[in-house]
């Protein structure tokens, strides 16, 4: 009789691409199938230079964007620019607006946008982009990378549908990507609540990456910041075969 060995990585893999298909699997393909094509009002918190790249290639694509930031002439200059479909208001204003959000802040921000934003933000969709940077944001970034940032995050925001993405990746590269030919670069993505998924990873598609679910905020979100091995840009199987060495 033949005895089979499994390797750890190979263990690793197989449990990793179950968790993320079973994320996927409790979202009804025609839910996937509804978010092609579909037109998104997106309010987005932080309109610094990866919130305006990722912004401005929404409305390149058709959606209607909402920006703002601490500083609104900036912010309603940056909407002239970009079109009709291009707007600014203060942050309580965009988080009204949107149906989903992009938060794009320094980490410390993020408290204060539970704390006060609250009430607009419950039961949305939020691409949380910010990372915790210790030489930037302290003791906050501190206490986040420790926890892992994917549940510091839901911790700072209750009640709200989080995705993290676009965690390391230059801004300048985002604003190119959808212009780019050939295979796209995939964007390691992590979240435990389907739906949002299948919309943020069309929104995704829309500023030229390839999502791929690597898994939930508690098992993936931590690595989902610079100088991780996610970090960089990397085909969507490079992604895949490296989040299946993590743990």
């Amino acid at each position: 009789m033949t005895t089979r060995h499994n390797h750890p990585t190979q263990r690793r893999a197989f449990l990793q691409a179950a968790a993320a298909t079973a994320l996927i699997g409790s979202l009804p393909f025609a839910a996937f199938a509804q978010t092609a094509g579909t037109k998104y009002k997106i309010g987005i918190i932080g309109s610094g230079k990866v919130g305006s790249a990722i912004g401005g290639a929404w409305i390149k694509a058709g959606h209607e964007v909402m920006f703002s930031s601490l500083d609104l002439e900036a912010d309603k200059k940056l909407a002239a620019s970009l079109g009709g479909k291009a707007s600014a208001g203060t942050t309580r204003e965009a988080a009204a607006f949107g149906s989903v959000l992009l938060v794009s802040v320094p980490y410390t921000a993020i408290p204060a946008i539970g704390r006060e934003l609250g009430d607009a933000i419950k039961g949305k969709i939020i691409i949380d982009t910010s990372n915790p940077i210790v030489a930037r944001d302290g003791e906050v970034a501190a206490a986040a990378r420790e926890k892992g940032v994917g549940i510091a995050t839901a911790e700072y925001l209750p009640g709200t549908r989080i995705v993290r993405a676009f965690n390391a990746i230059g801004a300048a590269k985002m604003a190119e990507a959808a212009n780019k030919g050939g295979e796209r670069i995939g964007m390691p993505i992590a979240s435990d609540d389907a739906s949002a998924v299948g919309i943020a990873s069309a929104l995704i598609r829309d500023v030229g990456y390839e999502p791929v679910l690597v898994g939930t905020l508690a098992a993936m979100g931590k690595y989902l910041i610079p100088g991780t091995p996610l970090a960089g840009e990397r085909s969507a199987d490079e992604i895949r075969k490296i989040a299946a060495t993590l743990k």
